[in-house]
């Protein structure tokens, strides 16, 4: 009797279980978006005879279920945690830590992704670029610094690397790889960190012969920063410091969002109320923008092709052009660039990161 008891019992608890969480999940608002893991989260579908006929409406159903489960967050960390620090398992979604760094799993190289980009920026160069002087710089991704030494799977860096360089006979190719190390990206974020690419900047502009980023101090913004990683691997990891540069021409540059219409200055401090702190370098991802630098003391002006990376480089390499350009071809098909930017001989940079040319679809 003792035992058959202890059974009903059991039974009982986890009804009483299901049934609260059930409750739960039907009763409590439901969230549009996760901001650990940067995306929209899916919502109830609609029931039509139609999309139960056809078998759409389970798939639809078990998604929006599973992204608006109770504790959702918290069973992430749990099975996190159970995977790393029970099973020893070398990564979670992809996403491993390493120096209490976080880094995305990327490989093997894809050749073909990186013969797409090289053949989308010669049709850039042959369609606008052929009275300009062009160069070219590879951003590497953190794992170019963590993967191998640490024992992760990692893509062949150097094969991509000498690709880019003899792809593009008609630019001069910048190598930044040994300015950088992990410790110059945020731990739990893609991104490099603007206060340490001063030698970066310095290499670039030598090489650009213009004026190099002098003057500059460093300043701390108050709120923590938790990058895309701190959500993807979904342990506990501590906040980065954010940190901008400030000097006398830098702050008086102003930049012109072609998207919005308005002008702001080179730091776009209202996303520092956002879900991606990262943004307040050059607003994030925006297709086009202008910046203009009243104390510079040359007409020179420079066009940059480049990622999200580029968002805190670039505003470092703009103190000897009287505007800098900035486009992302990601947002915007490079056939349509001649209504929107006047080609007239400008110095061009193309500034790309590993992980973009690895996955290169995006690219028009």
């Amino acid at each position: 009797m003792k035992k058959n008891a202890q059974k009903v019992i059991g039974m009982l608890l986890v009804a009483a279980l299901w049934l609260g969480l059930t409750g739960w999940a039907w009763l409590r608002p439901h969230t549009e978006f996760s901001v650990t893991e940067r995306r929209q989260l899916a919502t109830l579908p609609e029931m039509t005879w139609e999309n139960l006929l056809d078998g759409t409406f389970m798939p639809a159903f078990e998604s929006y279920s599973l992204d608006q489960f109770p504790l959702r967050n918290g069973f992430r960390r749990l099975k996190a945690l159970v995977q790393y620090r029970v099973l020893n398992q070398l990564d979670n979604n992809g996403i491993y830590i390493a120096d209490g760094s976080a880094a995305a799993l990327d490989y093997p190289l894809n050749e073909a992704s990186v013969d797409h980009a090289l053949r989308v920026f010669q049709k850039v160069y042959d369609r606008y670029l052929e009275e300009s002087k062009v160069y070219a710089a590879v951003v590497p991704d953190k794992g170019y610094y963590l993967a191998q030494a640490k024992g992760y799977p990692t893509m062949d860096y150097e094969k991509l690397l000498q690709r880019v360089e003899q792809g593009m006979p008609y630019a001069n190719y910048v190598n930044l790889t040994d300015l950088l190390s992990a410790g110059d990206y945020y731990r739990t974020d893609t991104h490099w960190r603007q206060e340490n690419l001063l030698p970066v900047a310095n290499r670039i502009c030598g090489v650009m012969s213009t004026a190099r980023p002098e003057g500059l101090t460093t300043q701390k913004q108050e709120q923590p920063f938790y990058g895309v990683y701190y959500g993807q691997a979904a342990l506990p990891m501590a906040a980065d410091e954010l940190i901008t540069m400030q000097g006398s021409w830098l702050d008086n540059c102003t930049v012109f969002n072609y998207e919005t219409g308005k002008t702001t200055g080179i730091y776009d401090w209202d996303k520092l109320e956002g879900e991606d702190l990262y943004e307040v370098f050059l607003s994030g991802s925006v297709s086009l923008l202008r910046i203009d630098n009243p104390a510079a003391e040359t007409d020179r002006e420079l066009i940059v092709f480049r990622d999200s990376f580029g968002s805190s480089l670039v505003p470092l390499l703009s103190r000897g052009y009287k505007t800098v350009t900035v486009v992302d071809i990601r947002y915007l098909s490079s056939a349509m660039l001649d209504r929107f930017v006047d080609f007239h001989g400008q110095d061009v940079l193309f500034l790309y990161s590993t992980l973009v040319l690895n996955s290169s679809n995006q690219l028009q």
